[in-house]
C-alpha cells in the first residue's frame, strides 16, 4: 500500500459539513455503479459558498479534483451521516484529509468505505497553508512535509485505522483477515 503522498494541498476551514462535501441533491448517485461512483466525484465539495472558496475542488466539466490531500481545521464532516461524502471525495482522487478535528461519523465512514484517510493534526495547518501548497503526508511517520520550505508537521499516527483503510474499508479488511468469508 502507498504509504506517501505528495501534492498540491486544497484549504477549508471549520465546520465543513457533509452538505458542503456532498450536496443532498446527488445523493441519489450509487456509489457501486461506477459512472454513477465517477459522477459523485465530480461533485465533490460543490457545496462550499463560492465567496469564501473561489477556486473549485472539482473544476467544472471534470471529475477528479487537481487537490489529492485536503486541509481543514476542525470539526470537518459535521452534519449529515452519509458515506457519500468520503466517497465523493475519494472518487473526485482525495487521499487524505489533514484536519485539526472530525466529526466522529466522518471519521468513521471514511475507515468504513476505505475511500480515504483521516489523519488528525493538532497544528492548523489550515492557518498555515493556502490552497495549491504543496506537501508529502508520509503515513509511517505520520508527518506532513511543506515542500516550499522543508517544515515538518506531526499528525496523529492512524494506528488500527491504517490497515482498514489499506485494505480498501471495512468488508474487504474483514475477507482478508478472515473475520467474515470472501466472497464466491
Amino acid at each position: 500500500m502507498q504509504s506517501v503522498f505528495t501534492g498540491p494541498v486544497y484549504v477549508v476551514r471549520d465546520n465543513i459539513d457533509t452538505d458542503q462535501i456532498i450536496p443532498a441533491q446527488y445523493l441519489n448517485l450509487i456509489p457501486t455503479i461506477a459512472e454513477e461512483y465517477d459522477k459523485l466525484g465530480s461533485y465533490a465539495m460543490c457545496g462550499l459558498p463560492e465567496s469564501l472558496y473561489a477556486t473549485r475542488y472539482v473544476k467544472e466539466g471534470k471529475v477528479d479534483s487537481d487537490y489529492p490531500i485536503l486541509v481543514a481545521g476542525r470539526n470537518f464532516g459535521c452534519g449529515s451521516s452519509r458515506e457519500h461524502a468520503p466517497i465523493a471525495l475519494g472518487s473526485a482522487d482525495c487521499k487524505l484529509v489533514l484536519a485539526e478535528s472530525f466529526a466522529r461519523i466522518f471519521f468513521r465512514n471514511c475507515v468504513a468505505t476505505g475511500e480515504l484517510y483521516p489523519c488528525e493534526c493538532p497544528e492548523r495547518l489550515c492557518d498555515l497553508l493556502k490552497t495549491g501548497d504543496v506537501v508529502t503526508v508520509d503515513l509511517d511517520a505520520a508527518t506532513v512535509t511543506v515542500v516550499a520550505t522543508g517544515k515538518v508537521y506531526s499528525f496523529k499516527p492512524l494506528g488500527d485505522v491504517r490497515p482498514v483503510v489499506d485494505a480498501g474499508g471495512l468488508f474487504n479488511f474483514a475477507r482478508s483477515s478472515g473475520m467474515i468469508a470472501a466472497q464466491a
